[in-house]
This record gives structure tokens, sequence and C-alpha cells, in this order.
């Protein structure tokens, strides 16, 4: 396989820049309340954390879209909030990194989504929960598969973002199939749903469970890889691997691993989801399908050096791909 060369690199995201993406999928709002921790409670054994600063990202779903519009794509996103105050933070952090938030639908039976995460000397302390899991109904999910439809049509290219918080279900996928490409992350208790898309793009441990194969060597890799590939009916299957890299499986035979181009690894939290942000996007823009694996190869190169669920910019990209041709 030839190098991915700087050239190259700067041709594919002037392409991808303005491509139209639809991404359908369970949005949160990461709450972080920091602070610091001097002493101990008298009430329980518990520390007690001097709040300094209180902040709310988007997670999920969510970074999924910040990552394609740091790369400049246009982007809708489809998903659901509760009927609370929070439902407020979720679209105002769409609309400041400048997505479309008209696919966001209110279900009044459950909360918005909301992670909260308490840090004190750069350490958690405790995390607490907001959510319900539980399917859509069948009234609540009607809308959304018709506007998935309608924009799905419209858009260069759908990604399905499952975190198994009970949004995306078969009419979905259906409705998403009508763009030309369609990805999906999903989650292994939901794999069939996404039969028939363009590419899935799991994570090792997910490739795991959804094939029923432990993932320890090269040949486990190919079981599991070519499972995926027979039972979901996609065209591409592509293996998230951390310090290992990348695996694509494609219907038509093809197979190839790129290794690992991170320099050094801080954290690899949403690193997946730069990873099928950039694939789309290089995918829609017409690059083959290796070329379009080494960017995203690149990407999450980029994104595993900073701290925290973080998006990497084209040059960013460009300045590693440059690194490792030198």
């Amino acid at each position: 396989m030839n190098a991915l060369l700087v050239s190259d690199a700067h041709a594919l995201f002037e392409r991808m820049r303005g491509r139209r993406v639809l991404v359908v999928g369970d949005v949160m709002l990461d709450e972080w309340i920091w602070g610091t921790v001097t002493r101990i409670s008298p009430e329980a054994p518990v520390p007690v954390v001097a709040v300094t600063d209180h902040s709310f990202t988007l997670g999920g779903a969510g970074n999924v879209a910040n990552n394609l519009r740091a790369l400049g794509a246009a982007v809708t996103f489809v998903g659901t909030v509760g009927g609370d105050a929070f439902a407020g933070d979720v679209r105002r952090l769409l609309r400041d990194e400048g997505v479309d938030d008209a696919g966001i639908f209110t279900v009044n039976d459950r909360p918005t989504t909301r992670k909260t995460r308490v840090v004190a000397q750069h350490q958690q302390v405790v995390r607490a929960d907001w959510e319900r899991s539980a399917a859509l109904s069948e009234a609540d999910r009607a809308g959304i598969v018709d506007f998935v439809r309608a924009r799905a049509a419209e858009s260069d290219v759908v990604i399905l973002s499952d975190y198994a918080k009970g949004l995306l279900s078969r009419d979905i996928v259906e409705a998403a199939r009508v763009a030309p490409l369609v990805f999906a992350d999903p989650k292994p208790q939901n794999l069939d749903l996404f039969r028939g898309v363009t590419c899935v793009a799991p994570n090792v441990h997910e490739a795991a469970g959804a094939s029923g194969i432990a993932i320890v060597d090269d040949a486990s890799l190919e079981a599991a890889g070519s499972r995926l590939i027979e039972r979901l009916e996609c065209r591409y299957v592509v293996i998230t691997r951390g310090e290992h890299g990348m695996s694509l499986f494609g219907r038509e035979g093809e197979r190839f691993t790129i290794p690992s181009v991170a320099r050094k690894v801080f954290d690899v939290s949403g690193a997946g989801d730069t990873v099928i942000a950039v694939l789309s996007l290089a995918l829609s823009a017409g690059a083959p399908i290796e070329r379009a694996m080494q960017l995203a190869n690149y990407a999450a190169g980029a994104v595993v050096e900073k701290l925290g669920t973080a998006t990497a910019s084209a040059d960013e990209i460009v300045a590693l791909v440059e690194h490792g041709s030198g």
C-alpha cells in the first residue's frame, strides 16, 4: 500500500469541505464539575469537593457532529432530548458548533441523557448518569423516521451513531439508506439493526462481542471480520484496534491492516467518533477506501494525543501525515 502523501491529504480535505452529512444518534450532555479536595466529609468517608468551575460539552453522537464540523462538513443532527432544562443546553451546544439542530425531537417520558462528572486534582471523583435507554414509542419514532428519510435523500452521507440509548431502530436505518453512503458505529446488542449499510466501524471489543469470537490474534481477527461482513451484508467492516491500528474487511475480499500512527497516547475516548467522521467524509469525497482509512488513521492518531473527547483540524491531521512521511 502506498503511503499517504501530504499533497493527497490536502486535496482530500479540500474535497471534504461542505459535504452534507446527516448524523443520527444518541446525543449526550457531558456535565463537568471541577474543583479541589482538601478534606473528608464529617458526614461520610467521602471527599468534599470545593467547586471552582462548571461546564457542559456534547458527548455520544454529539462528538461525531463536532468532528465533522471541525473538518468543514455541513451537518444536520437527529436525536432526542427530554422535556427538561438540559434540552436547551444540547441545542445551544449544537448551534455553537454550526450544526443544524432541526432534527432534535423532544420526548417527554425520558430525561435528556446527561453524564455528570465531578473532577478534582485532574481525577474523576464520581459520575452520575441521567438517562433512560428503553426503545422509543412508535408515535415518537414516526416523526423521526420521516425526518431522516427526507434529509437523507438530500445528504451525501448518513452516520448512525449508536450508544444503545433507545433511539435507533430498523425503520430509522431503512429511512437512512436512501442516502448514497450510510456508516454505522453499532453497539453489539443492536448489530442486526444495521444490516445493509455501507460500512460498520466497531472497535475491537465491540467486534468481538458482535461476532461472538474472542479476537486474540490475526486468525481470530479475520474470522470475526468475515463473520460480520456475512451477517450484516454490508460493503465494508472497519475494526479499530487502538495501538494496533485499524483493519478493513470488504465484501469483495479486500483485507488490509494499517498500523497506528499515534506518537503518544493520552486518551482514546472519542477516537472512534473521529474515525467514522473522517472515513465517511473521505469516501463521500471520492477517495478509495485505502486512502480514506489512512486519513482516518492519522486523524485518530491526532485526537488520542489530547485529553478527553476531542476533535482534530485538517491542519493537525496533515501535520501528522507530514511527520509520518518524513
